[in-house]
């Protein structure tokens, strides 16, 4: 399908959208094959493609390594160097952009550092300031779980050292953060007074945690984990308490409890659903999780509603609206987190959920892009590192004037949850009766696979995810699974399908 003549292609594995008539060899963001590009439906002027050699992806999870060799262990899921595939880039296609002159970045995260490096790929002379609000220098934020277990060490957490932003030419102002933006005299007024003016600027400013409004989160020992610093905090604070309540049971929630846990402390997760993670998982899938979590000595309070956090200076514990009330010394909020999208509303820009953007990821000011946790695209704000990653990289090219389109891509997540492996993309639950589910419960694992049309819309493994990349493939690529759909299979033979097909 990707040989014949249309106006526009779709990768359907980050969402890269490319312009002519036919689609191109390789994916210039994620490095995906011709095979992986289906006709888009529109058109818009012709796109020209970037891209950056000497790139791995993980197929697990979606991080690019860059460099001559794969990673021995990739640093967002773990999986080893075999999981990585070479991303077989051809050299720039695009033409250099006539000089834009000045780029400001706010925000360090995965989002904006992604931006900064393709900027720099197309215009090697223009000036990029990339603004951190951290001190540290740029660092993956998903290792912060794995700080906490003492898995890794400082000097593990920077994406790159201090010498590669100089090698880059790439600016970077640390401990500053945005105050205002004004996007009629085009600057950026930071909190210490000072002023950056822009050509281009694009906003990467991520989410910060929310606090549901209980009372007595203000109480000393109440925290959250989003920063390096709050990792070193909860660390301190790890040496002298007994017992932890991380409240929220979702991704963040687990491995939090998982790390505190594994230092000796007494640990329990509150969630207020029935089951654990129930934004990735569907019931079945989040009980058969409960119940490997529980064998590690964490304690789960499911379907529970607080009433306060409790203590007087200082936390106590946690009152139930049933009565109940957990002791503990630390207390660690875990339920989400928002946008940072307060500067680009008082400036004037569309927010909504997030600041609003287009395919190109610009923002509803034409020299403004926004991408990552802070950027809306078609109404979701997608908060997981590859999007983010792809998102900066588009948005790094428009801002330097390329002409380059996001059209989204599936959700999903892939991770390890306290040494357990759980993989979940696409739809968890039916939404009608026009889809076919298959489950199958093996060695205290769990397999689910949900169709329509003769496509996998959905998958769920916990436990063993051999089949993750499989199945994440034949979702984007949209398998046809007729053939063995209409024999009535039993999940075994689904999983043996899936092997072959995808």
């Amino acid at each position: 399908m990707a040989n014949q003549e249309n106006n526009s292609w779709k990768c359907v594995v980050c969402g890269y959208i490319h312009q002519g008539p036919h689609a191109p060899d390789t994916c210039p963001i994620c490095g995906a094959p011709q095979s992986d590009f289906e006709p888009h439906t529109t058109p818009d002027k012709p796109t020209v493609s970037q891209v950056s050699p000497g790139s791995w992806k993980c197929f697990v999870c979606g991080y690019i390594h860059r460099g001559g060799e794969p990673p021995e262990s990739c640093p967002i899921c773990q999986a080893k160097a075999d999981c990585f595939e070479a991303m077989q880039h051809k050299e720039a296609m695009a033409k250099k952009s006539a000089g834009i002159g000045k780029v400001v970045i706010v925000g360090a995260g995965i989002a904006g550092l992604s931006a900064a490096e393709a900027v720099r790929s197309i215009d090697p002379s223009c000036k990029i300031i990339l603004i951190n609000k951290e001190s540290a220098l740029p660092y993956y934020r998903l290792n912060l779980t794995r700080y906490l277990a003492g898995e890794i060490s400082d000097e593990d957490l920077p994406i790159h050292s201090q010498s590669w932003y100089e090698e880059k030419n790439i600016q970077l102002i640390g401990g500053e953060e945005a105050a205002s933006i004004d996007l009629q005299g085009k600057a950026i007024h930071l909190s210490g007074n000072e002023k950056e003016s822009f050509d281009r600027l694009i906003l990467t400013a991520g989410a910060h945690p929310f606090v549901p409004p209980l009372p007595g989160t203000q109480r000393n020992g109440v925290v959250t984990l989003r920063t390096v610093d709050d990792a070193r905090l909860i660390l301190e604070k790890v040496k002298t308490v007994s017992r932890c309540i991380c409240i929220g049971g979702g991704i963040l929630g687990l491995e939090t409890a998982g790390a505190i846990a594994r230092r000796g402390i007494d640990v329990s997760v509150i969630e207020g659903v029935s089951w654990l993670m129930p934004r990735q998982l569907n019931e079945r899938g989040g009980e058969i999780l409960a119940r490997r979590v529980e064998a590690l000595g964490i304690k789960l309070y499911l379907n529970s509603r607080i009433s306060e956090i409790v203590g007087d200076e200082s936390v106590r514990g946690v009152a139930l609206q049933d009565g109940k009330v957990l002791d503990a010394e630390l207390v660690i909020i875990t339920t989400g987190v928002r946008p940072n999208s307060y500067l680009a509303r008082l400036a004037g820009l569309d927010v909504n959920q997030g600041v609003v953007v287009d395919n190109h990821l610009r923002t509803s000011n034409p020299n403004v892009f926004a991408a990552g946790d802070i950027a809306e695209h078609l109404g979701v704000v997608y908060g997981i590192w590859p999007a983010s990653q792809y998102q900066g990289t588009i948005a790094g090219m428009n801002a330097a004037g390329q002409n380059t389109e996001f059209a989204g891509i599936p959700r999903s997540n892939t991770l390890k949850v306290l040494g357990i492996d759980v993989m979940s993309i696409g739809k968890v639950e039916p939404e009608d009766a026009s889809y076919q589910v298959f489950e199958q419960e093996v060695d205290g694992g769990y397999v689910r696979s949900m169709f329509r049309d003769n496509h996998l819309v959905g998958a769920i493994l916990v436990g063993d995810t051999s089949l993750t990349a499989k199945a994440r493939d034949a979702i984007e690529k949209k398998v046809d699974f007729s053939s063995i759909l209409s024999k009535k299979p039993t999940p075994s033979q689904i999983a043996e399908d899936l092997a072959a097909k995808a």
